[in-house]
């Protein structure tokens, strides 16, 4: 499969971007399967313990898995999207209320990017990518505010162009946030990282914080 995987937990959700096409696969999360239905998208696969969702759904493909677990409905969603050829995932649903479910959320993505799959994780307010050993180029209005941070000790290597404040080649400390509340000029800004892994939280909209 080349397409995109959608994959939609059950936190904080928006639809930006959420435009099945042919080729792709849509997973529902657990309670991610109640946001789809409002939006008459039905999953390919729904997967998950349904302790969020609280009742199983006739007539749709399911992946159950116990309650007590050593991985996440959200990682194993993603491991399925890879066994199925995906290279390319969008994940919804994976912030809110639950801190620490965000955070196994952003490491996820990291691993993922050390693996070379293409991921970002869509929030209402912001994205964000992670960046392994590779370059991005993004594209947004003037003033739209990103920032960019290791992941896992030190990331060598890190350039950061045509944006409000740019570096060259320098490393990035897990310990200190030395990317923070960057700008978008205007043009394409270019982020890269030569050894190593970052997150690049990338906000919509301008004067949005």
């Amino acid at each position: 499969m080349n397409g995109t995987c959608y994959i939609v937990g059950s936190g904080d959700f928006t639809p930006k971007g959420l435009n099945k096409q042919p080729g792709d696969l849509v997973i529902a999360a657990d309670g991610g399967y109640l946001y789809l239905s409002r939006l008459g998208l039905a999953p390919d696969l729904l997967a998950g313990d349904f302790d969020s969702l609280g009742y199983v759904p006739d007539g749709v493909p399911l992946l159950r898995f116990p309650r007590e677990k050593d991985d996440t409905d959200m990682g194993i969603s993603l491991r399925y999207g890879r066994e199925h050829g995906c290279r390319r995932f969008r994940i919804y649903g994976g912030s809110g209320s639950r801190p620490d479910h965000f955070l196994a959320n952003l490491q996820m993505l990291a691993g993922a990017a050390r693996d070379g799959l293409d991921v970002a994780l869509i929030c209402p307010g912001f994205e964000v990518l992670a960046l392994h050993n590779a370059a991005v180029t993004l594209s947004r209005p003037s003033g739209t505010v990103f920032s960019v941070f290791s992941s896992g000790g030190t990331a060598a290597g890190v350039s950061i162009e045509n944006a409000k404040y740019s570096i060259y080649n320098a490393a990035l400390a897990d310990g200190f946030p030395l990317g923070v509340s960057n700008e978008f000029t205007g043009g394409d800004a270019a982020i890269s990282v030569k050894d190593g892994t970052l997150w690049i939280f990338v906000y919509d909209g301008v004067n949005n914080l």
